[in-house]
């Protein structure tokens, strides 16, 4: 009988990319891959045209950090989103299920638990969020990104695995990136990735500069849904809402980086040593992970940060300019990051406990 595997997270980008590295993993090893995720989330966007992988919606809600009437109706969507899950779970029948985090996560990892069906969750911040923080005292284990993480969970259930880098990022071409873009190799690019989630103050700043930035730069701009400017037309600027398939061939184009800072993509980032430049979401606006994540990198030398408070048109602009002057700095320094292979160590993770069941 074929294995099964159930993935689970959503919400941003960020809590699928993971999945998506692992789902040519299962494929190769023969394995049936299935996925639960919100009714409408990005997930259902990125998981879709897969074709091969079967993807199920359930209801869910989400944790404000603000007033809002949806905080009052979010629980009940979560209680009907763990029944749908446990009826899913088993009526599916699969033999592990693997959770990137993400409020969709919090109901699958309920249904899986009463299903007494196994669970691995991944955490990629540098402590874990509200959603796996609910979720992980009914999994088998926590995989961790930040050997820092450790000190947050019970360590009976913690394996620092380090970064899971999608492994097609590693083969893009930068002559592809350029003709994609219609840029030339005689000037430097750089790319902007906002997040699906928050960049609309990026946006707003890189528009209010972009006028000194293409003096420097060829700049590829992923707005996000919604986002792009058809107004602005420069021979040197190229928006996208966002890239899948041509994403390795941009980044392999680019000379330096402007991110948020969200653990799957600098990670990947680093993982290419590309020089970012992160402007990390503030308080107000998240839980403060992306400051740590941020001020992590910032201390082993591989970025500059510039905080959102501090983010004018001209900081903006200064602070791109000094990262591409001193980009061979940063560049040696990520040259000396130890990598080790976390998506084999956590492929391999996942496939023992699906074999020991909920032993």
């Amino acid at each position: 009988m074929m294995n099964k595997v159930i993935l689970t997270g959503g919400g941003s980008a960020g809590h699928v990319t993971v999945n998506l590295a692992l789902i040519p993993k299962f494929r190769e090893a023969g394995w049936q891959v299935e996925y639960i995720g919100s009714e409408n989330g990005i997930e259902k966007q990125l998981i879709e045209p897969l074709g091969d992988v079967r993807y199920y919606g359930i209801a869910t809600g989400k944790l404000r950090r603000y007033l809002d009437w949806q905080n009052v109706k979010d629980p009940f969507k979560v209680v009907k989103g763990a029944f749908q899950a446990y009826r899913l779970i088993r009526k599916r029948k699969p033999d592990v299920v693997f959770s990137k985090g993400g409020f969709v996560s919090v109901p699958v990892v309920l249904g899986a638990w009463l299903n007494r069906v196994p669970v691995i969750i991944h955490e990629s911040d540098l402590t874990p969020g509200l959603a796996n923080r609910i979720a992980i005292p009914f999994a088998k284990a926590v995989c961790t990104t930040f050997p820092e993480t450790e000190q947050h969970l019970d360590k009976g259930k913690a394996r620092y695995v380090g970064a899971v880098v999608r492994e097609e990022l590693a083969h893009g071409r930068a002559d592809k990136g350029r003709m994609i873009c219609g840029f030339t190799k005689h000037k430097p690019v750089l790319l902007i990735m906002g997040g699906s989630l928050g960049a609309r103050k990026i946006n707003e700043t890189v528009k209010a500069a972009l006028s000194r930035l293409t003096e420097r730069f060829q700049v590829v701009h992923l707005c996000g849904k919604g986002q792009v400017d058809p107004a602005i037309k420069h021979h040197s600027y190229k928006p996208f809402e966002y890239l899948n398939e041509e994403l390795p061939d941009v980044l392999a184009m680019a000379d330096i980086v402007l991110s948020r800072a969200g653990s799957n993509s600098i990670f990947e980032f680093l993982s290419l040593k590309k020089p970012m430049l992160l402007v990390p979401l503030t308080k107000e606006q998240s839980r403060g992970d992306q400051i740590l994540n941020a001020q992590s990198f910032e201390k082993s030398g591989f970025c500059e940060v510039l905080y959102e408070e501090n983010m004018t048109p001209l900081s903006l602009a200064e602070s791109l300019e000094k990262l591409y002057a001193n980009r061979e700095t940063y560049i040696r320094n990520m040259e000396g990051q130890r990598r080790q292979d976390a998506l084999e160590q956590l492929f391999e993770l996942i496939t023992e406990t699906a074999a020991a069941g909920g032993k």
